[in-house]
């Protein structure tokens, strides 16, 4: 969630842009309960035809005259076979040197793009609905955000901090039981935040011992990771961190009051929104004190990518295996200058969030000047991370905040990697191979390799000659079922801050 270090502008009442004519289909009570309805009978059914979203379903799948793009070679392999098998990758090869049975549904790619699904690990199933002066309050997407997420192409996510734990581990449980369309979820539990927390939503912990027991709770529930927030304090964290290791779990974090190396030290396992939250090179920063946002980020305006300071704390995560996730695409929306969202974007949107939104972006392009030179920075400071072998990872956190929203900020995410210097390929590898490798995951998907999991994405065009063609979603396929990505996003059109 994009916090206090975040929370640079507040989006206010005046309307920049026109209203949009929205049709939503999935929004009312009566249409939600019989979509619903329709969508738990056709998927108990397993029946392809009778429920809408699903393209591919079959026992064998041939894709075929493919254009492949993955961490596994360095160029595009070129007119290829793919063959999906009982929802795994059964073989893939040159075209004419990987049979293709009779029986097997065969598509023709060509001038087609397959790429992994993507693995994305700052998600977020909340969306902000109110953020006045002194309010903070979100609704769970408990029924769009699935469907965003996997309509644009991820078939991997993890959470990073929950507002509803029991709506979430819901989710997950239908997803799983394929009783509705998303992601493979993998859950974060409620955040680990210290005092004050400005947010209501959100839990205090009183001390070490009571984050020792809510890691172990939530561990007991089946949740996977989890989140120290900004205002904790480093002995909390440390105990955190103990026991969630102890039980062979991650930790990460938006930290504040604990810096980077602080954190790096006490062995956090990975840091969210790249740089942007580090007060590391706030002068004289005093232990468990939290900088004034202003004060912290002026010291990444003073901060040179190249100075001794910056590249000694990126030795020490990269020496210490602390991942970093980058979030770029949450952060943009606090620029001046930057794109308007795509109409396909906004469509998604109920009117109230749309008009937050437009309000938003509206004042940060007249107040928020300095913010350009900064965002060069982060940048940069990821590319250094990576190029000094660091693991970074991408996420969307789409939170209400920013330009974020759910599946669409996630692609938006990649193309900023690739703006940061990132060659295209290197951008999908960061959202694909190497959150599966943050996961755990990596054995069994994040590359197009046989034996993996059919999760795999396929693009209208070639995001290596073209960033901009990760958009062009036509099918996703997650364990070998193809879902079609314009009916998804069909589905909920004027839904996002609503449900």
């Amino acid at each position: 969630m994009a916090g206090a270090a975040i929370a640079l502008a507040r989006p206010g009442s005046r309307s920049y842009l026109p209203r949009m004519s929205l049709r939503p289909v999935c929004c009312s009570p009566l249409s939600r309960t019989l979509v619903a309805a329709g969508g738990l009978a056709s998927f108990a059914l397993g029946a392809q035809e009778s429920h809408p979203e699903v393209s591919f379903r079959a026992p064998l799948i041939a894709l075929v005259h493919a254009r492949l793009v993955d961490s596994s070679s360095p160029a595009a392999r070129e007119d290829q076979t793919l063959l999906i098998r009982d929802g795994k990758i059964a073989a893939l090869g040159p075209f004419g040197k990987v049979s293709v049975p009779q029986d097997a549904r065969t598509v023709d790619l060509t001038g087609k793009t397959v790429i992994p699904g993507l693995v994305m690990v700052h998600e977020h199933l909340f969306y902000a609905v109110s953020a006045g002066a002194g309010s903070f309050h979100t609704n769970e997407m408990d029924y769009s955000f699935p469907r965003l997420y996997l309509a644009c192409g991820l078939t991997s996510i993890r959470t990073g901090g929950s507002i509803e734990p029991y709506a979430d581990m819901e989710i997950k449980r239908r997803i799983d039981a394929g009783e509705m369309p998303g992601p493979k979820m993998h859950l974060t539990a409620p955040y680990i935040e210290g005092s004050p927390t400005p947010f209501a939503q959100l839990h205090a912990v009183g001390g070490p011992e009571d984050a020792v027991k809510l890691v172990n709770y939530w561990a007991d529930q089946g949740f996977t990771s989890f989140k120290l927030y900004v205002h904790l304090r480093r002995d909390v964290a440390a105990a955190a961190i103990a026991a969630a290791h102890q039980r062979g779990l991650q930790v990460t974090g938006h930290i504040g009051v604990m810096t980077y190396r602080e954190a790096a030290e006490l062995g956090i396992d990975n840091l969210e929104h790249g740089f942007f939250a580090s007060t590391d090179f706030v002068r004289g920063k005093k232990e468990n004190e939290l900088p004034v946002p202003a004060v912290a980020q002026a010291s990444l305006d003073e901060l040179k990518v190249d100075s001794p300071e910056a590249n000694e704390l990126i030795q020490l995560l990269v020496s210490r295996h602390v991942a970093l996730t980058s979030t770029l695409t949450v952060i943009e929306g606090f620029v001046a200058g930057r794109p308007i969202l795509a109409a396909r974007v906004l469509e998604s949107m109920s009117e109230p969030a749309r008009e937050k939104y437009l309000t938003f972006w509206a004042r940060a392009n007249e107040h928020n000047a300095s913010m350009v030179p900064r965002f060069r920075k982060l940048m940069a400071l990821e590319k250094k991370f990576f190029d000094a072998g660091g693991l970074l990872v991408a996420g969307t956190d789409p939170t209400g905040w920013g330009n974020a929203v759910a599946g669409h900020g996630s692609l938006r995410e990649v193309e900023l990697l690739a703006e940061a210097g990132l060659t295209p390929a290197q951008a999908i590898q960061v959202a694909t191979t190497n959150g599966a490798k943050l996961l755990g995951i990596d054995r069994e998907v994040g590359s197009l390799e046989a034996g993996k999991a059919a999760d795999l994405v396929v693009l209208a065009g070639n995001p290596l000659q073209s960033i901009g063609d990760i958009r062009k979603v036509e099918t996703v396929f997650k364990d070998g079922v193809g879902y079609d990505s314009g009916r998804l996003l069909d589905s909920v059109r004027g839904c996002v801050g609503i449900n």
